[in-house]
């Protein structure tokens, strides 16, 4: 992400300083448990459950501001790509390192750009849900998270559950509306190289940090 122009580099420390922290910090009410357990440095992979778009901004927003440069939400090319304008500003201003969603084609590795992001020390958000659900709904994750894991074991997963964003922005909104928000941190995952037991650990560690706030278990 250094290869960025000193413009666009400005721009994003705007953005991000002047008004993503401004609706986190005084529009929205944010409870955030364990704050310490989000990583100081890359490379690391955020798993959260997703409801809205401003799950990836209220994270962006909890790590420390030095760290914004290597920030990376993984998110879906199909849609962030879908015209230029969207595209320059999921690419330039959010960071985002584009997934294609569709079947890879034959000898395409499409988790190289992500396998690229963690050697470089880059910190990856990703939300294997695939997509925005309803709000407070939970979808099965996809096992990707668990490949990721299996080909960088040395690269701590840490678990973060959310609460309330999904009605303060609800997928299909426009206005944003001044909600009580939930961000549970868990522990990073250590589930040795074995997808199945990981996916499994996974799920434990959400339900865990969803008890925490007497929320209801992942189904």
């Amino acid at each position: 992400m250094s290869d960025r122009s000193l413009p666009v580099r400005l721009l994003r420390r705007l953005f991000f300083d002047g008004v993503v922290r401004f609706l986190v910090l005084f529009v929205l009410g944010l409870n955030v448990r364990h704050r310490e357990r989000l990583p100081a440095q890359g490379p690391a992979v955020i798993v959260a459950n997703h409801n809205s778009h401003l799950d990836t901004l209220v994270l962006m927003t909890l790590l420390p501001r030095r760290l914004l440069p290597r920030i990376r939400p993984v998110a879906a090319m199909d849609y962030f790509l879908r015209n230029r304008a969207l595209a320059w500003f999921a690419r330039e201003i959010i960071g985002i390192l584009p997934l294609r969603r569709s079947r890879p084609r034959r000898g395409e590795n499409p988790f190289a750009d992500i396998d690229a992001a963690l050697a470089a020390g880059e910190i990856l958000i990703l939300f294997p849900e695939g997509t925005r659900g309803e709000p407070e709904r939970f979808a099965a994750f996809k096992q990707g998270v668990a490949r990721i894991h299996q080909a960088h074991p040395e690269v701590p997963v840490i678990p973060v559950f959310l609460h309330g964003l999904g009605k303060a922005l609800p997928r299909g909104e426009a206005l944003l509306v001044p909600f009580f928000c939930d961000v549970f941190v868990g522990e990073p995952i250590d589930a040795g190289g074995e997808r199945r037991a990981f996916m499994q650990r996974l799920e434990q560690a959400m339900n865990e940090l969803a008890a925490e706030g007497d929320f209801p278990p992942w189904e």
